[in-house]
C-alpha cells in the first residue's frame, strides 16, 4: 500500500509539514522504522530524538513543530498510529470457497434465522433458532450462537465463542476467542447439607463498541441483565458474574474477578488479578490496583489499592513499614523487658 502524506494526514485528522507527495508504504516502531514507513512519538524522550530516527514520517502532538522531519501533527499521536495501522493492516476477512451468500454449508443454521448483508459463517458454527444477525457481521469457525441471540451490526466474532440463549451483542463489538457469553450465574440456595440451585432467567446485554477478551466469562442475570455498557474493553480471563453492571469507558485488565450484583461506575480502570466482592459500587473515573481485595463500595475519582483495599497513598506506606515489621517487633520485645524490669 502507498499512501502520501497528505492523504494520512486526512485519514488521522492532523496537518502536516514536509512533502505533501511524500509516500509512505508502511508503519513501524519509532526505532525500527526505516524512510519508507511513519512512526510516532508522543513524549518528551522521543520528541528529543526525533531527528535520530530513520522513519519517512512522524506523528507527533499539537504545538511540536521543530524538526527536519516530514511530520504529522496530531492532538493524541497513540490513536493515530492506531487509526494508521487499520489503515496499512486491515482485518482479514474470512473466505469460504463452499459458502453461499457467506454461510459455509459446513454450518448449522437454526429456524427463523435472519441475517443482514455481507456476513461471514465459518466451517462448524451452530446458530440455534430465531436468531438475529446484522450487516457485516463475522463468525469464526466453532462459534455457537444459541436460541434469541441477537446481534448487531459490524460484529466480529473469534473461534469458540459461546453465546447463549436470548442474550443481546450490540453493534462494532469485538468477542475473543474462547469467552463464554451467557452462562449460568452462580446461585444455590441452602437446602440441609445440600444445595438447590437457583434458576438463572435473565440475559446478558453488550452495548456498542464494547471488545471482549479472551476466555472471559459473562454471567447471565438471576433477573433481568448483567449489563456491559457501550465503549467497555476488558482483557483477557476476565469474569463477571450475575446481576453485574459494568459502566461505559471502564477497563478491566487480566484476571479481574466480580462477583454478583456489583455496580461499576463510567471510565473506571480495574487492574490485573483484583478481585471485587458482591453488591457493592465503584465510583465513576475509580481505580482499583493490581492484586486488590475490594470489599466495599469505592467512592468517585478514588484510586485503591491492597487487601483489603485502602486509598492508594495510604497503601504506599503501609508497604513501606512491611518489611520494618521484624526489626520494629524486636526493638518493642526490648522496650518491653527494660520497662518489666524497671
Amino acid at each position: 500500500m502507498k499512501i502520501s502524506l497528505t492523504k494520512i494526514a486526512e485519514v488521522v485528522g492532523g496537518r502536516f509539514k514536509g512533502d505533501s507527495e511524500k509516500i509512505i508504504t508502511g508503519i513501524a516502531p519509532f526505532n525500527k522504522a526505516s524512510s519508507a514507513h511513519i512512526t510516532f512519538a508522543d513524549n518528551k524522550k522521543l520528541l528529543k530524538k526525533i531527528n535520530e530516527t530513520n522513519a519517512g514520517a512522524v506523528i507527533v502532538p499539537s504545538g511540536f513543530e521543530e524538526s527536519s522531519k516530514h511530520i504529522v501533527i496530531v492532538d493524541n499521536p497513540r490513536v493515530a498510529f492506531a487509526k494508521l495501522i487499520n489503515l496499512f493492516h486491515p482485518p482479514a476477512r474470512p473466505d469460504y470457497s463452499n459458502s453461499i451468500d457467506g454461510i459455509c454449508s459446513n454450518a448449522h443454521i437454526g429456524n427463523n434465522f435472519v441475517c443482514g448483508k455481507n456476513v461471514s459463517i465459518a466451517p462448524f458454527v451452530v446458530i440455534g433458532n430465531n436468531v438475529v444477525l446484522g450487516k457485516n457481521v463475522i463468525l469464526h469457525p466453532n462459534v455457537v450462537i444459541g436460541d434469541d441471540v441477537v446481534i448487531g451490526d459490524d460484529v466480529l466474532i473469534y473461534p469458540n465463542v459461546t453465546i447463549l440463549e436470548r442474550c443481546r451483542i450490540g453493534n462494532r463489538v469485538t468477542i475473543h476467542a474462547g469467552s463464554v457469553i451467557g452462562s449460568d450465574g452462580y446461585g444455590f440456595a441452602p437446602d440441609g447439607d445440600k444445595y438447590y440451585k437457583i434458576p438463572q432467567t435473565g440475559i446478558v446485554q453488550i452495548d456498542d463498541d464494547v471488545e471482549i477478551g479472551a476466555c472471559n466469562t459473562i454471567d447471565r442475570a438471576t433477573f433481568g441483565k448483567t449489563w456491559i455498557r457501550r465503549g467497555v474493553k476488558t482483557d483477557n480471563l476476565v469474569q463477571i458474574a450475575h446481576n453485574v453492571t459494568v459502566g461505559e469507558n471502564t477497563l478491566l485488565v487480566a484476571q479481574v474477578a466480580i462477583a454478583g450484583s456489583v455496580i461499576i461506575g463510567k471510565h473506571v480502570t480495574i487492574a490485573g488479578q483484583a478481585g471485587i466482592a458482591g453488591h457493592i459500587i465503584i465510583g465513576d473515573n475509580a481505580t482499583v490496583g493490581p492484586k486488590a481485595g475490594v470489599a466495599k463500595s469505592v467512592p468517585d475519582n478514588q484510586v485503591v489499592s491492597g487487601i483489603p483495599e485502602m486509598p492508594h497513598r495510604l497503601w504506599l506506606r503501609v508497604q513501606r513499614i512491611l518489611p520494618m515489621l521484624p526489626e520494629l517487633s524486636k526493638r518493642i520485645s526490648k522496650i518491653e523487658k527494660k520497662l518489666n524490669e524497671i
